[in-house]
């Protein structure tokens, strides 16, 4: 499985790139409103870090007009994938742009039907949201195992991305669902390698090797 960063923070793709980890990077206009820098900025910089997608989303809410904002979006760097809404107008704009050999990621993405719909309008990517589901009583991993399953029964090339991850039992779970992507917050990354079990370990090896360099002397 894939690891995205969900961030708009340099400074964290930077860090967590360093460990050869970062597959590529997630953005949201929330996301990049929080640096308070440029949005074409940020995505280019984005971009220039990692050589995987780096998904922009677009604001508009119509077709005609996300269309436009995707075709100057991927003008940025070669690495750049548009973030479409799962609405009628983004399903739209997600036709026209695969047309195009634009590469696209459909958010909010709640339910089979809808990550089915993406598919077939020719979606790259689709984001089904595990958190945002779990919190009104869904299942975001039954999600991503049901997408899965129709994914690969109909033999779609679009790619799952488990998003609004919350911790690290999601991220596991998602890879035990099929996931093919999990875009995870840079909180969240930054603790996946962390277990008491390890903590504990590494103590107890320090304390033993104190103890015996003590006895050498």
């Amino acid at each position: 499985m894939k690891f995205f960063l969900d961030t708009a923070n340099t400074e964290d793709i930077k860090r967590y790139a360093q460990l050869g980890l970062v597959d590529g990077v997630t953005t949201n206009p929330t996301l990049v409103s929080r640096e308070g820098r440029d949005f074409e900025t940020v995505i280019k910089e984005i971009a220039q870090i990692v050589s995987g997608p780096v998904s922009a989303e677009v604001t508009a809410t119509k077709a005609e007009a996300m269309i436009e904002q995707a075709r100057n979006e991927v003008k940025w760097a070669d690495n750049i994938v548009v973030k479409i809404p799962m609405t009628e107008e983004g399903l739209k704009a997600v036709k026209v742009l695969s047309s195009e050999g634009i590469k696209t990621n459909v958010t909010l993405i709640f339910s089979v039907s809808q990550g089915l719909l993406a598919a077939k309008a020719g979606a790259s990517y689709i984001s089904p949201f595990l958190g945002r589901l779990d919190d009104i009583g869904g299942n975001g991993i039954q999600l991503v195992k049901d997408l899965r399953q129709v994914l690969d029964t109909y033999n779609f090339k679009t790619e799952i991305i488990a998003a609004s991850v919350r911790g690290a039992q999601h991220v596991q779970e998602a890879a035990l669902a099929g996931s093919d992507i999990a875009t995870i917050p840079a909180a969240v990354f930054g603790k996946l390698w962390s277990h008491p079990l390890t903590d504990k370990g590494l103590a107890s090896f320090a304390s033993d090797w104190d103890k015996f360099q003590a006895q050498q002397k």
